[in-house]
């Protein structure tokens, strides 16, 4: 798989650095629409997003790094080659809801209604970037065969690109987009339900992300290991229980707390 997008001699633009700032871009654009639902300001947004994206890539890039600690410390220099892959989505997400919970703290704007918010735009993200994983040839699952794979829907362009090294991979990261995606479309759904109460979105992108991730990681070959455990399945065991636990939770608040009975100021 070529993932040089476009070679000018010195100066490479990789395809995974293309997808990853579109997956970026079209979140922020869904972000900025869910914003104005809530009366909440584009420059608010704007500031938001020029902290929040090189904190959650630094986030990201930080997670995976420690979790191959032994590497990187023999070739510290490979830490800032982003573009070879290794950025962990779940390192980017916690370190964008620490960002979330101080920055919604200090300008007095409900951490929910962000978290609402980015639960909409964040999966849909996630469904785009998955394919910078494919043209980087990562992210892939155990082998199997041509056959197995032309059983299931995939399109071919993609069971051609699992042929590495002429062995058939299973397509672990085109399993996440497509599930990311369904979650979109649910959440696109779910919003419009006038019953939902503040955090519900974000209760439902936890515990949706937590079972598809912790199902996908279990086929994957390149998990970041804590001992004979794979990291990504606890983290999404731990994120679908705080799903579980806020969803419950909401459901004892006010009936002022309900999304669409609040509009921040």
């Amino acid at each position: 798989m070529n993932n040089i997008f476009l070679d000018l001699g010195p100066i490479k633009i990789y395809w995974y650095s293309i997808l990853l700032l579109i997956a970026f871009f079209t979140a922020g654009a869904l972000a900025f629409k869910e914003a104005k639902k809530f009366n909440i300001s584009e420059a608010f947004m704007t500031n938001y997003f020029f902290y929040l994206v090189p904190i959650v890539i630094i986030g990201a890039r930080l997670y995976f790094v420690l979790f191959n600690l032994d590497y990187y410390k023999m070739y510290p220099t490979d830490i800032f080659k982003t573009w070879e892959g290794g950025l962990a989505i779940h390192g980017g997400v916690i370190a964008g809801i620490i960002f979330t919970y101080f920055y919604t703290k200090k300008y007095k704007i409900s951490f929910f209604r962000m978290t609402d918010i980015g639960a909409v735009s964040l999966i849909f993200g996630q469904a785009l970037g998955r394919w910078g994983n494919f043209m980087n040839g990562e992210a892939f699952g155990p082998v199997t065969t041509l056959s197995a794979l032309q059983k299931q829907p995939i399109p071919n362009f993609v069971i051609e690109g699992m042929n590495i090294g002429g062995i058939y991979h299973l397509p672990t990261f085109y399993y996440e987009s497509v599930w990311c995606l369904i979650g979109f479309v649910l959440l696109l759904l779910l919003r419009r339900m006038k019953s939902l109460k503040i955090s519900n979105l974000t209760s439902f992108y936890l515990v949706w992300y937590g079972l598809g991730r912790f199902w996908i990681e279990g086929l994957r070959t390149d998990s970041l290991m804590m001992g004979n455990l794979r990291i990504a399945q606890l983290v999404s065991l731990l994120s679908i229980l705080i799903g579980i636990a806020l969803f419950v939770h909401s459901k004892k608040s006010s009936p002022k707390n309900n999304l669409y009975n609040q509009k921040e100021a």
